[in-house]
């Protein structure tokens, strides 16, 4: 069956005072219906930036884009604005990242909600009302006939984060992206959101794209699993090979980067050493390799292609895969090797 979204080699650049900002550089990755893609990488590995592009909110003045999206057989790219509105919030929504900064300050929860529906439906706003209410006791929001009615600074940040994820999902779209839908959220806050997405996708059949940095969300919730960093996709693969059989030193740097419960108190965790590279001044060859400790020569000058490693996992680095497995049965948690 033919993927229902599929990035193909997408190039997304930003003329700036300071240069061209390479913020996505040849990404290709798929989504199928009905399945839950996690993105993760740090903070301007282009995560965001390639979300945004699928919603065709990176059409500047100052931006270059290149390559195929691919939404059920059309090239979003390839449309134009107009077009591309009916496909936006309809068939496509997206949760950003900041729901205070997302929901306009002036307008109350609700009419932000039939505002989306009456801009791709002819319905009256006494029935687009009905279905703001509806939609925010979807996501369990307390009294949604008040809460229809009230104004975003008078919600908490996880009521906000549900009323993004009710104006998402109003309109039933094919396809949900999530852009860092549980930051600033407390542990508990975070593991009701992430649940309720689960639930809704379960309910409605809908696909997800799930953004963050935090590979602990990411084994909750994710089918596939695509790592990112500096602008491209270093890494991806099945959820379960990419927990327990990655082969990417960034990858391995993630996942040890994780707090865990069962080691002991006093142990400190291991962090990537480094900084996140310039997207206006790259380094040359493998992007990871002023920060990777497994670096060989050619790593400072050949760009690695991604390659399949085994069946649906490909990976971009030039250690052998006998070598990549050698060094990650070292790494890997000491239960897991008991296990």
């Amino acid at each position: 069956m033919a993927p229902l979204l599929e990035i193909r080699d997408l190039h997304v650049s930003f003329r700036t005072r300071d240069g061209v900002v390479r913020a996505v550089d040849g990404v290709s990755t798929s989504l199928g219906r009905g399945e839950t893609l996690g993105v993760v990488g740090e903070s301007g590995s282009g995560k965001s930036v390639t979300a945004l592009t699928v919603m065709g909110l990176t059409r500047l003045p100052n931006a270059f884009v290149g390559g195929q999206i691919v939404f059920d057989g059309t090239d979003l790219l390839e449309l134009s604005n107009e077009a591309l509105q009916h496909v936006r919030g309809r068939r496509i929504a997206m949760i950003f990242q900041d729901p205070l900064s997302s929901l306009h300050p002036l307008y109350k929860v609700g009419w932000q909600i039939e505002e989306a529906i009456l801009a791709h439906e002819d319905v009256s706003r006494r029935a687009a009302r009905r279905r703001a209410i509806d939609a925010l006791a979807a996501v369990e929001l307390p009294n949604p006939r008040d809460l229809v009615d009230s104004y975003p600074h008078q919600l908490s940040g996880g009521m906000r984060q549900r009323a993004m994820i009710a104006m998402a999902l109003v309109l039933n779209p094919d396809v949900l992206i999530a852009d860092e839908p549980t930051t600033a959220l407390d542990v508990t806050v975070q593991a009701q959101i992430l649940e309720l997405i689960r639930g809704l996708q379960k309910e409605f059949g809908t696909a997800v794209v799930l953004i963050t940095h935090d590979l602990g969300v990411i084994a909750e919730t994710a089918d596939e699993v695509a790592v990112m960093y500096a602008g491209r996709v270093v890494e991806q693969g099945p959820l379960e090979t990419i927990l327990e059989a990655p082969e990417h030193p960034y990858t391995w740097g993630l996942l040890q980067s994780i707090p865990r419960l069962d080691t002991p108190r006093r142990e400190r965790l291991r962090p990537i050493q480094g900084t996140p590279p310039s997207l206006i001044h790259a380094p040359s060859g493998c992007h990871f390799h002023p920060r990777c400790p497994y670096a060989m020569p050619m790593c400072r000058t050949i760009d690695p292609e991604l390659l399949e490693s085994d069946e649906g996992h490909v990976v971009a680095c030039h250690l052998p895969v006998d070598e990549k497995r050698r060094i990650w049965r070292e790494l890997r948690p000491r239960e897991a090797d008991a296990a």
